[in-house]
């Protein structure tokens, strides 16, 4: 692999890791499915991951991919603090503009209503997802195999009990056990075009390395206190999601450590 070049190192990579939520998803077609308090660990499982590979495989080298551009101690926080606000902006018009449903809240965006339910489901986890990949695209397009390695395993970790997550719910809305199966691993599709994307712009401009990686945390960043911890907050198993971030925030970053 390390022969490889970047973008398909990012795209393999993010293929992985988006894969794993049809793995995560296999207990449905057996009729095992977890109970609610483990699955709200499990997904704070997931946060944990992320906010660990926001900061330690994606701000902290793009302050010292920015550092190395710019003398001024000033310029390479300012660039990281903007790509980050533009990264989770990014995100929030996305979930703004694309109709889509979420578990609890119901659908949102324009004409949300014309759609079938199936794809509002399809679409919000897409919104979800992109960043994700997005995230792994760029550890291999910056730094190769040792930067995208980590982050490929740790999002695969937390992309299982998301797909496990979105299979249960799909199931609690009356959908059979293969179709709600295929969404979740479908829905995973979505990270290699993250993945390429990511890997192709800083591949192709360093200049934009530290802009990628901190855009890429930003949307990820979104995504967790938006998405992830509300939902395990919503049933009050917040004692068990809090556990769940602290395990899967401590295992990415020893496999950050380790691997990178």
């Amino acid at each position: 692999m390390e022969t490889m070049s970047p973008l398909m190192l990012g795209f393999i990579g993010s293929l992985a890791a988006g894969a794993m939520t049809a793995v995560g998803a296999i207990p449905v077609l057996f009729g095992s499915t977890p109970s609610r308090a483990m699955r709200d660990l499990s997904l704070g499982f997931a946060a944990g991951v992320m906010l660990a590979a926001s900061f330690f495989s994606l701000i902290i080298p793009a302050l010292d991919a920015a550092g190395a551009q710019f003398e001024n101690g000033a310029a390479p926080a300012a660039i990281v603090c903007l790509a980050i606000l533009l990264g989770m902006g990014g995100v929030a018009m996305m979930n703004t503009l694309l109709p889509h449903e979420h578990f609890r809240t119901g659908r949102e965006g324009p004409a949300a209503a014309s759609l079938r339910r199936v794809w509002l489901f399809v679409i919000a986890i897409t919104i979800h997802n992109f960043p994700e990949g997005l995230a792994v695209g760029v550890g291999f397009g910056a730094h190769g195999l040792e930067g995208g390695l980590p982050l490929a395993l740790g999002i695969g970790l937390q992309n299982a009990p998301e797909g496990l997550a979105v299979a249960v719910a799909l199931l609690g809305e009356g959908y059979p056990k293969g179709r709600a199966w295929g969404i979740a691993a479908f829905t995973g599709l979505v990270e290699p075009v993250g993945g390429l994307l990511g890997a192709g712009v800083v591949a192709l401009s360093e200049p934009l390395l530290p802009w990628g990686l901190a855009f890429a945390a930003g949307a990820m960043l979104f995504v967790i206190s938006h998405e992830i911890i509300p939902e395990t907050h919503r049933n009050r198993h917040q004692n068990k999601a809090t556990l769940g971030l602290a395990v899967g925030l401590v295992i990415m970053l020893f496999l950050d450590v380790w691997l990178g």
